[in-house]
């Protein structure tokens, strides 16, 4: 992908979405698709006719129906993000759900949620089983771009719905906005905040005050780092302030702006605002003070994400998840020992063999933070990782904290490891994995993707894939089943002999086609490799 010429740079007033006529879209546009649900919900725009009034109302309904047929009757939590379409989509699920007579929880005083919030609060609830258990709905479409509006369920487990669940809501949603329109209930959303089944409580408090349970808090506080925190316009913005008053940190929010149309924001790399706290072109804003803090870190509008900067810069984020599991698997004494550690299947090897020299098992999944849940849940997985920059690992009794990624327990735990360690995870990166195992040099590339190269991918067997070596390496291993758990991974991944590797498979949110690369080797290395490997596929 050719970088845009103002990747990097501040917005200009032209790019900027139209914020009435993107609202007014949600309620005039007709729709112009289904409800599809992706890796993280559903997303699309109001102008675009792919995320609307009837949508929202449809996918609400569908959840309502989903409940009944689950017999499930404990609080529903609910939470929205920053972005535009998110105050709407807020308003006409709870007028849904009022009128199902669904017990509704929401932030008192309109407070935005953040995605790890809602899922603490589903997890907390359900650990006393003598209550009806809690799920909840997250309205945001994450790091998306300004015009996007999103949809998420969380079921009892707290994380991110199944994809038998989201098949589920996604056909009945769309059978509600056909022959069964009749079927959706609702009320007014002046009647829908006053019923008696919707409840308004605070999130913000038990959030703050339990993280203590996941993170030293005490141990950052007395330590004095200074943090630079950029909420990037998002949901946690206002929880800030609080966790750095709790706990006497010493931290400073360097952007407290909430803007709809996201106009602070730096262009990314394709000349997109795109909230993406793991591209270096969005962070802009923060990497340019990253000498003013011992550590600084971003999220992203729904905080299940972060990207963590240092005096020398962004961390990629493999290198952090490398090094979070370093140092948690030697500073959680609560933890068991029989512990797995959850990758992603795309994420970096030097994560297996950090695991595997410190004697322990990685559980390796498909693209997808639902993989990892039970695992989170039982307390079978110690931590959970994606290659985009999502996270969440146990709290330091072993017991689970949240099932879905947490963008605000791995930015202080880059503070914790400072604390404790004395060296910052980009250091600690240099200093000590590499110096142990090698430099891989990782890269994705995202590019347009065809009907027929999705169908190809879709296909593909490990039999079919002859080929027997990429840019003069061997090929060891083709899969197209994660090794952890069995589970389809959507596309491909080809191991080479010298520990590089390559994967492609189909994005679950846009239309793109992601190609990764990892390699020891060097970037001439990595390029070589990513010169091939399409054609591997597509053109054997």
């Amino acid at each position: 992908m050719t970088l845009h010429q103002l990747a990097g740079k501040p917005a200009p007033q032209s790019v900027l979405e139209n914020i009435p006529e993107l609202v007014s879209a949600y309620y005039t546009f007709g729709v112009k698709g289904p409800v599809t649900f992706g890796t993280s919900g559903h997303r699309g725009t109001s102008l675009k006719g792919t995320f609307n009034e009837m949508q929202v109302a449809a996918m609400a309904q569908a959840i309502c129906d989903f409940r009944s047929l689950k017999g499930r009757k404990g609080p529903l939590f609910m939470g929205f993000d920053t972005h535009a379409l998110s105050v709407p989509a807020f308003r006409t699920a709870l007028e849904v759900f009022a009128a199902n007579g669904v017990e509704t929880v929401i932030h008192e005083k309109n407070e935005y949620t953040p995605t790890p919030v809602i899922s603490f609060l589903i997890v907390d609830h359900n650990r006393e089983s003598r209550k009806p258990l809690a799920d909840g709905v997250v309205i945001t479409p994450s790091h998306n771009p300004p015009r996007d509006g999103g949809f998420k369920y969380n079921p009892p487990h707290g994380g991110p719905a199944d994809v038998t669940e989201t098949r589920w809501i996604e056909d009945r949603a769309n059978v509600l906005m056909g022959s069964d329109a009749n079927h959706i209930k609702r009320i007014s959303y002046e009647k829908a905040r006053a019923a008696s089944t919707t409840h308004e409580k605070d999130f913000m408090g038990p959030f703050v005050e339990a993280l203590d349970r996941v993170i030293d808090m005490k141990a950052i506080g007395e330590s004095g780092i200074r943090m630079g925190v950029d909420p990037m316009g998002g949901s946690g913005v206002h929880y800030w302030h609080m966790i750095s008053e709790t706990y006497r940190l010493n931290m400073e929010v360097v952007n407290t702006r909430v803007d709809p149309a996201f106009g602070f924001m730096p262009l990314d790399a394709d000349g997109e605002i795109r909230m993406d706290c793991s591209s270096p072109w969005a962070m802009a804003n923060l990497i340019a003070l990253a000498d003013h803090y011992d550590v600084a870190w971003g999220n992203d509008p729904d905080f299940d994400r972060h990207g963590i900067v240092c005096p020398t810069g962004l961390m990629n984020p493999n290198h952090y998840l490398s090094v979070a599991i370093w140092y948690l698997l030697q500073h959680r004494q609560g933890w068991r020992s029989d512990l797995k550690i959850g990758k992603t299947l795309v994420s970096s090897t030097m994560i297996d063999r950090v695991v595997e020299d410190m004697g322990k098992t990685v559980f390796e999944v498909p693209v997808g933070f639902k993989w990892f849940v039970e695992g989170l849940l039982k307390g079978d997985l110690a931590f959970g990782g994606e290659e985009s920059a999502g996270a969440s690992f146990l709290r330091k009794d072993g017991l689970a904290w949240c099932t879905d990624k947490d963008g605000f327990s791995a930015g202080l735990l880059s503070a914790e490891i400072i604390a404790k360690t004395g060296k910052t995870p980009a250091e600690i990166y240099e200093d000590v994995l590499v110096a142990k195992h090698g430099a891989p040099y990782y890269k994705r590339v995202d590019g347009p993707i065809t009907e027929e190269q999705r169908q190809v991918l879709k296909d593909l067997t490990p039999q079919s894939l002859q080929v027997t070596s990429v840019a003069g390496i061997p090929v060891t291993s083709v899969a197209t089943t994660a090794a952890g758990n069995g589970a389809s991974i959507g596309g491909v991944k080809v191991q080479l002999k010298d520990g590089s590797w390559f994967a492609i498979r189909p994005s679950g949110t846009e239309p793109k086609m992601k190609v990764y690369v990892e390699s020891f080797g060097g970037e001439a290395l990595w390029e070589k490799i990513y010169g091939e490997a399409e054609d591997c596929i597509f053109n054997p």
